[in-house]
């Protein structure tokens, strides 16, 4: 028998304990942001206003980061990711408050930067620590959610697989039904067929009953519905997508229906704002630092060869639509035929000796900067292809067009991993294509910073660079 435990998945005592245990959180970062500053406990009384404003704030805004749902079986980043933007959403609103009340200068900026760090850190520390303790429970045995398996084919034993694999997640398969012949599933005992999961639930404690049926068989997922019309158990359906090759697939509720999305791009919402004020404030910044370089290689482009200083070229953005990129021209003018675009080889005569500089330290990239700033290109995604390359490839690598679910970037997954260059076989572009599809997949804030740390360090010098 399986040790029952009294935290349940939506618990509503659990909730609460969090949003006290949060808000604890909030006030011990602020009384010891206060105390670094003051080197008192002591408050000053203009200091309570932000006390119970951000205590006030925090309680209307943190469900709406869905920071106190479910998480069970979720990986830690998911809720951590949460709590981040709900904390920077909480200071941002205050910070507001404070312009729009004009009472910025009476409280130190030190003091309050220092209460938003220690804030992030309490979380991240108690969320943590929580997240160990409830994860030991769960393999001791404690705070289980039983669960039985319907199904026969290769999603039912990847759905028995991945829970073995994951104990921490506090479910357990205690057995699997369908028209086996075997007597085992992944390690968990086959208790019958359909026909016999109405009388096991009677007779067996269990939380919940997960269907896992290929969506072919639409006849036999409703037949085992009717076989379990009586039983008050929950009951979730895993439709059988482990064989499909999908991008973000996630369900949405639209009109009040439920709808299966099979590929999706992960820049809308929350995610598109993060993304675009990222580009907006990065890219500022750095096309400021740059400036003088820019004059500098724009004088040097046309003091070495005839010609424009910037070359423009057609590309596929976001969602297939067609933009101009910009970059320092590298190569002596030339024409190519319609539709040809002839990419650059190594010892290519087309290179000027200073392009062929800019192109090994991708300083001819910088133009590119300006596109984000117009918001037609990020600093971090997809490399962008000449349209000819795109009209080649999409038939030849399976997912090839799923790249413009995002803006392209001026970096990327891809390029730090040494996918970088001329693409002269069909291997290098189908790996390229799937660093881009893992990047789009698991698409943070925290994966753009890490990639732009990388470039700094790896991305700029290149051997497949010429």
């Amino acid at each position: 028998m399986l040790k029952r435990g009294v935290i349940q998945e939506h618990a509503a005592l659990l909730a609460f304990l969090m949003r006290v245990l949060d808000l604890t959180a909030l006030l011990l970062a602020f009384f010891a942001a206060y105390w670094l500053y003051f080197s008192t406990f002591e408050l000053q009384p203009i200091y309570f206003y932000p006390l119970v404003l951000g205590a006030g704030l925090a309680l209307l805004l943190f469900p709406l980061f869905s920071v106190y749902g479910s998480l069970r079986g979720a990986p830690f980043w998911l809720e951590l990711r949460n709590l981040s933007f709900a904390l920077l959403a909480l200071f941002v609103l205050l910070a507001v408050v404070g312009v729009l009340s004009k009472s910025n200068p009476l409280y130190s900026r030190i003091w309050f930067g220092s209460w938003f760090l220690l804030s992030w850190a309490f979380f991240l520390l108690y969320r943590g620590a929580l997240r160990l303790l409830l994860g030991w429970m769960r393999r001791q045995g404690y705070n289980q959610r039983c669960l039985i398996v319907l199904g026969c084919g290769p999603g039912a034993e990847e759905v028995v697989q991945r829970i073995n694999k994951t104990p921490w997640s506090g479910f357990q398969v205690v057995a699997a039904f369908g028209d086996l012949e075997q007597g085992e599933l992944n390690g968990v005992p086959i208790a019958g067929g359909y026909e016999d999961v109405a009388r096991y639930l009677s007779s067996n404690h269990v939380d919940q009953v997960w269907i896992a049926l290929p969506l072919s068989e639409a006849a036999e997922l409703k037949r085992v519905l009717h076989l379990l019309r009586h039983s008050t158990v929950d009951i979730r359906y895993v439709p059988d997508l482990f064989g499909f090759k999908l991008l973000n697939q996630s369900i949405s509720e639209v009109a009040g229906m439920p709808v299966l999305d099979l590929s999706k791009s992960p820049m809308s919402g929350m995610n598109q704002f993060v993304k675009a004020v990222e580009d907006r404030l990065l890219g500022l910044l750095i096309f400021v630092l740059i400036m003088p370089f820019l004059l500098l290689i724009a004088l040097g482009v046309k003091l070495t060869s005839p010609g424009p200083v910037l070359f423009k070229q057609k590309r596929h953005g976001w969602d297939g639509r067609e933009i101009r990129v910009y970059k320092f021209r590298s190569m002596v003018v030339h024409q190519e035929g319609a539709g040809v675009v002839t990419q650059a080889k190594k010892g290519d005569a087309r290179i000027t000796p200073f392009g062929a500089f800019l192109r090994r330290t991708s300083l001819d990239e910088l133009p590119q900067f300006f596109n984000v700033l117009q918001g037609r290109m990020s600093i971090v995604g997809p490399r962008p292809h000449a349209l000819a390359h795109n009209e080649a490839f999409k038939d030849k690598i399976e997912q090839y067009m799923l790249r413009h679910k995002v803006k392209p970037g001026i970096t990327g997954w891809a390029q730090v991993n040494g996918y970088r260059g001329e693409t002269d076989t069909l291997y290098k572009m189908q790996k390229r294509v799937e660093y881009d599809l893992n990047y789009i997949e698991n698409w943070s804030l925290w994966l753009d910073l890490k990639i732009i740390f990388l470039t700094i360090f790896k991305g700029f010098l290149n051997k497949n660079a010429y």
